[in-house]
């Protein structure tokens, strides 16, 4: 097993999934120049500031607007859309780990939590 910070998530031993709170999430396609995954990041950023000041400001307009932005960040990061591993393999984003074939694995890590 790799070690990793505390405060960094597990990721699952394929890279595809980082887990929190026992729930699987889709990692960026790390086949991503860093340069362009660095300014992806930042529009990530940026968009996301936008949804909380739209929320703030009750403008659903912007709201609207941000929140497409942030999904476009996370399209073009391999974080949504059409996944970025080429083997066939299904897209379990937002499962809970312990519901999938990472289940055992899981297990393991979590200290018996599956």
């Amino acid at each position: 097993m790799s070690h990793q910070s505390e405060r960094e998530p597990p990721r699952t031993p394929d890279g595809r999934y980082i887990i929190v709170r026992g729930r699987l999430w889709r990692c960026a396609d790390p086949s991503l120049p860093e340069a362009r995954r660095s300014t992806l990041v930042a529009e990530l950023m940026a968009s996301r500031r936008a949804v909380g000041t739209a929320k703030r400001s009750g403008d659903a307009a912007a709201l609207k607007a941000a929140r497409g932005a942030v999904d476009a960040a996370k399209i073009a990061l391999g974080e949504r859309g059409p996944v970025w591993w080429t083997d066939g393999a299904p897209d379990l984003n937002r499962h809970m780990a312990r519901n999938t074939p990472y289940g055992e694995w899981f297990a393991e890590i979590s200290g018996g939590e599956r």
